[in-house]
């Protein structure tokens, strides 16, 4: 039995899910997440929590098993709380702004780089240097700040760059010096 296809998915309070065969809707107070599921799992809800069964022991349902409750977990907890995925922008001049909903970054090319809003993801600016993706999905949050570092990634050899908050770069050592004298 998968470890983590075996717990039960608790429902916090003003969480309502809906299942209508393989199709599983999440209702809760930052929004609501529809998915729809392989219908070989059997997804039940019983006394607020959900719960994943798997009809054999196949390797194809063995993994389906713990994605399942997985990304059922990922569903009940954006609408509950949300997610927010935290970038830090390294760099003499490197700053981000807000173009109504869009996002402009300043990362040391010769122009700006435009990054367009996605429904369901905010960009909020702490600092012109400290930014946040946030939303209910999981998914989409982490992709849009993933391609929000892909314009700059970080410099293994000066740090420079667009890095996630908390996020440690080993920086490489620089060219080595001769010896003095020649």
């Amino acid at each position: 039995m998968s470890r983590i296809g075996r717990l039960p998915v608790a429902l916090p309070q003003g969480v309502k899910v809906t299942i209508e065969g393989n199709e599983v809707t999440v209702t809760g107070p930052k929004g609501e997440l529809k998915r729809t599921f392989n219908p070989d799992m059997v997804i039940t809800q019983d006394d607020g929590k959900l719960v994943v069964a798997r009809p054999s022991d196949a390797p194809d349902h063995r993994a389906l098993h713990g994605l399942t409750r997985s990304l059922l977990a990922n569903m009940v907890q954006g609408v509950n709380e949300g997610y927010v995925k935290g970038l830090d922008i390294v760099g003499v001049g490197f700053r981000a702004e807000k173009d109504g909903e869009n996002l402009i970054l300043r990362v040391g090319y010769s122009h700006t780089v435009q990054i367009p809003a996605v429904a369901g993801v905010n960009f909020t600016l702490e600092t012109p240097t400290k930014l946040k993706v946030s939303g209910i999905d999981k998914e989409k949050v982490g992709q849009v700040a993933a391609e929000i570092r892909g314009v700059r990634k970080p410099d293994s050899y000066k740090g420079k760059g667009i890095r996630y908050t908390g996020e440690v770069i080993k920086l490489k050592p620089g060219k080595a010096v001769g010896k003095a004298g020649k």
